[in-house]
């Protein structure tokens, strides 16, 4: 009898284990009225973090729920809902996916009444290489990917007939820009002038580039910066309630693009490139290292292509 217990005891606390060996433990924090957001870690993807990295977040609004990208795994979207549910009993009709970067998308699946809202080029990109994303994911966040699957969104968002999306108190104006991907949107709630700005902002973390443009980068970051905001919802990093972090990234980007772009003219070796010193502003900044040289390793071949051009 005692042996049965004891095997019991056992199943039940492997089960705890379990259980808790995947939790997000997602807090949505409110940042204006009807507003929460989740905020990531800043880091790259682990085992340990299970590809929390990003910064999701909702709207409630009369009519139902607005969801701004869902994370990077089933689990996470099922996590999202269910903390979503402990403030609100309201549907979720809509969900937005505002680039292709798999920590934004992959906890569609989750989803399953909502209508998905992206871009024509996002869409595309989910729908082709959805299944490697979640691959890569796989190897770098390893248990925490199981059962996730790509469900590509269900709706295209046209830059000329979709400038807002409407719902309850509630007017979200999309704004269409690129920079960090081909196709990046950010959206400014007019009702609580809350502006989400997705990837485009990288706040005190420094920004990945493995589909960047630089140079539509800045140009996006000027436009946004334009907005009369109140509160700034980065998609990594700290909420802010200034323009800091559009100088920040800004500054980060002219300065990688001013390293490369001289490196490439020294004929410099990626080597080299990566021993250089880091300014003081950024030394401090997480990610640097790892960041640094993935930029330099995705883009500097663009920067010595074009000296021979």
């Amino acid at each position: 009898m005692r042996l049965v217990k004891q095997i019991l005891l056992f199943i039940l606390f492997s089960q705890i284990l379990f259980a808790n060996e995947y939790n997000y433990n997602l807090k949505p924090k409110k940042i204006a009225e009807n507003t929460y957001v989740l905020i990531g870690k800043k880091e790259f993807f682990t085992v340990h973090n299970g590809g929390n990295i990003s910064n999701t977040a909702f709207i409630v609004t009369k009519e139902g729920v607005i969801v701004i990208d869902t994370g990077s795994s089933t689990k996470y979207g099922e996590q999202m809902i269910k903390a979503i549910k402990k403030i609100t009993d309201k549907p979720i009709v809509s969900v937005i996916n505002t680039h292709h970067h798999p920590d934004h998308f992959l906890g569609n699946s989750a989803f399953k009444d909502a209508e998905i809202l992206a871009t024509k080029y996002t869409k595309k990109d989910i729908e082709e290489n959805g299944d490697l994303y979640i691959d890569n994911l796989m190897n770098l966040t390893y248990k925490w990917m199981q059962g996730t699957k790509v469900k590509a969104p269900n709706k295209e968002l046209v830059e000329l007939k979709n400038k807002y999306i409407k719902l309850g108190n509630h007017k979200l104006k999309v704004i269409y820009l690129d920079g960090h991907t081909s196709s990046d949107i950010a959206l400014y709630d007019e009702y609580t002038k809350t502006l989400f700005a997705s990837d485009l902002i990288f706040y005190n973390r420094i920004a990945a580039t493995p589909h960047a443009n630089i140079k539509n980068w800045i140009r996006a970051l000027e436009d946004l910066r334009k907005v009369d905001f109140k509160v700034l919802v980065p998609g990594h990093g700290p909420i802010a309630t200034d323009k800091k972090p559009f100088d920040q990234v800004k500054r980060y980007l002219i300065y990688l693009d001013k390293t490369l772009k001289d490196s490439a003219e020294e004929g410099l070796s990626v080597f080299e490139i990566l021993q250089l010193p880091k300014p003081k502003e950024f030394a401090n900044l997480a990610m640097i290292e790892d960041e640094f040289e993935r930029s330099v390793i995705n883009l500097y071949p663009k920067y010595e292509n074009a000296l021979m051009e």
